[in-house]
């Protein structure tokens, strides 16, 4: 659903990711998380000790009065550094996540902790994690991992542990370490689960044996733009001449490149290999964007 061509039906299914993502997010936060004293990570999880500061002083804000309070400054970060339109989209789903939070009653679902720590985690990493794979986040600190991916190229869910640590000692300084080891297991999962949905970051290595090494060469670089080693090779049982094609991409750009493969030369061998580092010139998607507007002009 993520190569989906039609522009109107594309913009459709992100509205339905949001208010998915949202409900999701909502559910997460009220029925797991702060029922068991269990704090989520970035904006969310400022928002839970907030609200639980609060509420022992008889001072009661709804958690989703203070995701949306917390929005609007990251939004500006987000609107110079990430594009108009991803910080749109990303601003009307911390709005329908705050309005979910409101909506939803706190009811305790897991009534165990434990739990309630870990459910809670899963479902807030699948309200992040697919809104990152459609192209948009759901705020929040979202925009600021987003804007150090670009700048360091480590995962998002290795930033969002290492931002989210700051949560885990206030939550064990102002309520109990308990809460804070059960925090730890919450963000943990919430980063596991984007990391497996939002795959841009991980790299794959392609390797294609073909008789069509010009034409499937240059399918691929019309497809996924990046750069394709040719070297001349045979058949070891036919013995019939043929060449071998070595890509490194991203694993979001997989099916592209296999269906770029398959309508040049349908008897073509692919085999992809998880690709652990690369060091040297590996376009992101931003630089990508760029080389695209500087061949069209």
């Amino acid at each position: 659903m993520s190569h989906i061509s039609n522009p109107r039906l594309a913009f459709l299914w992100q509205l339905v990711i949001m208010v998915a993502s949202a409900l999701v997010s909502a559910f997460a936060l009220n029925e797991f998380l702060i029922p068991a004293n269990t704090f989520s990570g970035g904006v969310n999880g400022i928002a839970q000790i907030l609200y639980s500061a609060g509420k022992g002083i008889g001072f009661q804000i709804n958690t989703g009065y203070y995701i949306l309070l917390f929005n609007i400054p990251i939004a500006l970060l987000g609107w110079f550094k990430l594009g108009h339109r991803f910080t749109i989209m990303s601003f009307i789903t911390a709005f329908l996540t705050s309005a979910a939070a409101v909506v939803l009653p706190v009811v305790n679902i897991a009534h165990n902790p434990l739990l309630g720590a870990l459910f809670g985690g899963i479902l807030t990493g699948v309200g992040i994690g697919i809104t990152m794979r459609y192209g948009f986040s759901t705020g929040g600190f979202d925009i600021i991992v987003l804007v150090l991916e670009r700048l360091t190229g480590r995962t998002v869910g290795s930033l969002m542990f290492l931002i989210n640590f700051a949560i885990i000692l206030m939550s064990g300084v102002l309520f109990s370490w308990e809460n804070a080891l059960f925090t730890i297991i919450s963000i943990y999962a919430s980063t596991r689960m984007v990391d497996l949905i939002h795959t841009r970051h991980q790299k794959l290595t392609a390797i294609i044996v073909t008789t069509q090494a010009e034409a499937v060469a240059k399918a691929i670089q019309t497809a996924i733009l990046r750069g394709v080693t040719i070297a001349d090779s045979h058949g070891g049982y036919s013995g019939q001449p043929n060449a071998t094609l070595m890509v490194v991409l991203s694993r979001y750009e997989l099916f592209a490149l296999q269906a770029a493969v398959q309508q040049t030369d349908d008897h073509a061998f692919i085999n992809i290999l998880n690709t652990v580092d690369t060091s040297g010139l590996f376009m992101n998607e931003r630089q990508q964007a760029e080389q695209r507007k500087s061949l069209q002009n």
